[in-house]
């Protein structure tokens, strides 16, 4: 029997209050012990359901089946069959499930938040007006602090802050987007050096504002092969759902100016430290050679249709009804055109958190390590 839209909403605000209830728990817990938080800001690699809190359109919303049914039994706005990098690096960290800053009953922060926002971009043109861009994300988490300050004080809320660990996955949405919506005028308005620098700086002033706030501890992803993604290779007909070699020139030129970024940075900043994961070349393998990783699939989605299963159809609320759903999303990388299963965001959140920091693919420091440090 086909659930009504009422229940629906009665059932999803249950499940997000029992879910807030015992975060909120957990979160007083710390604050006597005194572990560090997790303040998330990004897109939809992280959004835990901020989007569900917005005006937007479900082409930015996940917030329906068949997304969550794999973990939480429910779509809680994440876009995966079950939990993100970031829930299971809160895992890792002895916290709680991390939740949304948008969601309601939400009063204590000790433990962090997630700002993250689908389909957001450090530029305000990416998408804008349909979600929550990396600015208003700072704008958000300076309440936080500022709620923090008056909970605990000055000196003890700066404390927090510098032990906590900030989390990055921004700058996907700013180069995809000219090519899923078909506009092109600010991409074409300058040179890709220009344009990369613009998102690069913006995502730099974010940073320093949060340094500001005492903040002391950054973690980041670059940006994946968004050539390569199923979602573009169905648009890139011209070559046969091959790579586009635009949006791939585009992340590699970006990665490598925020690497260099971080370098500088941390000469630049007293008492900056910070963990960069090589997303591009982590996924790039799975993608390339799954059966390595366990996988059968690396390239086509679990659900959606077309080619590649790349139409971004996954659930049949979007503009295309029409999807199709594998019977086993642990064997694909993708979940949808776009983002991950489960098992994969399991995979790249255990490189993130332990691994070697002489493999290329994380560091200086590993997640474990970086919330060690006091």
């Amino acid at each position: 029997m086909a659930r009504s839209s009422s229940s629906i909403f009665f059932l999803f605000s249950l499940v997000a209050i029992l879910i807030s209830t015992s975060c909120q728990a957990k979160s007083s817990e710390l604050l006597k012990n005194n572990v560090a938080g997790l303040f998330i800001f990004g897109d939809s690699f992280l959004d835990a359901g901020n989007n569900n809190y917005i005006n937007t359109t479900t082409l930015d919303q996940a917030n329906f089946w068949p997304y969550g049914e794999t973990y939480f039994k429910f779509s809680t706005g994440r876009f995966s069959d079950g939990r993100l990098v970031s829930d299971f690096i809160a895992e890792y960290a002895n916290l709680p499930l991390i939740p949304p800053f948008l969601q309601p009953g939400i009063r204590e922060y000790y433990s962090g938040v997630n700002f993250a926002s689908a389909g957001a971009g450090a530029l305000v043109e990416s998408f804008q007006g349909d979600v929550i861009n990396l600015r208003t994300q700072l704008i958000y988490y300076k309440k936080v602090e500022s709620l923090l300050r008056g909970k605990l004080g000055n000196d003890e809320a700066r404390m927090r802050i510098s032990r906590a660990v900030f989390l990055f996955s921004i700058g996907s949405n700013d180069y995809t987007s000219p090519f899923l919506t078909n506009n092109f005028t600010l991409l074409h308005s300058f040179s890709e050096s220009r344009y990369v620098a613009m998102v690069i700086g913006n995502l730099t002033t974010v940073i320093k504002q949060v340094y500001k706030s005492g903040g002391r501890k950054f973690a980041f992803m670059n940006v994946p092969q968004l050539g390569c993604l199923p979602v573009i290779r169905v648009i890139n007909t011209e070559n046969s759902g091959r790579c586009l070699g635009k949006l791939s020139l585009l992340a590699k030129l970006h990665n490598k100016v925020l690497s260099k970024l971080l370098f500088d940075l941390q000469k630049q900043l007293k008492g900056f430290k910070y963990s960069l994961f090589d997303l591009n070349s982590s996924l790039g393998k799975r993608m390339n050679h799954p059966s390595k990783y366990g996988f059968k699939e690396g390239k086509a989605a679990c659900c959606g249709t077309g080619k590649f299963r790349g139409v971004f159809s996954c659930g049949g609320k979007r503009l295309v009804k029409e999807f199709q759903l594998c019977e086993n999303p642990n064997q694909y990388v993708f979940w949808d055109s776009i983002h991950l299963t489960e098992i994969a965001n399991r995979q790249l959140a255990k490189e993130m958190w332990n691994g070697a920091t002489n493999s290329h693919v994380i560091g200086p420091y590993n997640l474990k390590r970086l919330f060690q440090i006091p």
